[in-house]
């Protein structure tokens, strides 16, 4: 599996070469993802080449070529569609790639059981995307563990008096309130699969 690093990498070659027809340089590179290394970019693009997302031509300046092995990972992003009032229908030609957005190193799934996010449309048995993370800001959503014991999903708030209310998204259960020490962030919420309607 790639990190995340590799696969901005791969996105950025991605990009370069669909704006301007041709690969670009591990310089070019290193300033489009923001780093200084080149050695460090020669290091991710060689691990799209082992992934065989990439082929490395010897001998040539602008040495890389993007193989077709992106099937599967990309879906078409057809345009925005209105959840208020309508708006025009207007096609898209761009991708999004699911991999890149939704996998990577630093991400897990956990099934949902129960409907206390109902209200934020996440539904018993649909799969959340979470990102470690043992920090969060108000209003995210979160994988917290209470008392080292139980974990919950619910929307995370930081009071002035040192304390954490964890908000469920249902009108018909009460928040949940805790001194800060008693909660640890396992994860943030970042996206949500659901597999059957």
């Amino acid at each position: 599996m790639l990190s995340p690093k590799q696969y901005a990498t791969y996105s950025f070659i991605k990009d370069f070469i669909t704006r301007n027809q041709y690969a670009p340089t591990m310089a070019e590179i290193a300033i489009g993802i923001g780093i200084k290394s080149r050695g460090v970019v020669h290091r991710y693009v060689q691990a799209l080449a082992e992934a065989e997302l990439v082929r490395i031509i010897p001998g040539k300046r602008r040495n890389i070529e993007l193989t077709d092995n992106t099937q599967g990972t990309e879906l078409p992003l057809m345009g925005k569609i209105a959840a208020g009032r309508p708006i025009e229908a207007i096609h898209s030609n761009e991708t999004i790639d699911i991999a890149y957005t939704l996998l990577g190193n630093d991400r897990y799934a956990l099934k949902v059981q129960g409907d206390s996010m109902i209200e934020d449309g996440i539904h018993d048995g649909d799969l959340i995307i979470c990102e470690y993370s043992e920090i969060a800001r108000n209003g995210d959503t979160v994988v917290a563990l209470v008392d080292s014991e139980t974990a919950t999903l619910k929307r995370f708030y930081k009071n002035n008096d040192e304390t954490i209310t964890l908000q469920p998204a249902n009108a018909t259960l009460d928040p949940m309130v805790y001194a800060s020490e008693r909660i640890k962030i396992q994860g943030v919420m970042i996206g949500l699969l659901r597999l059957s309607l």
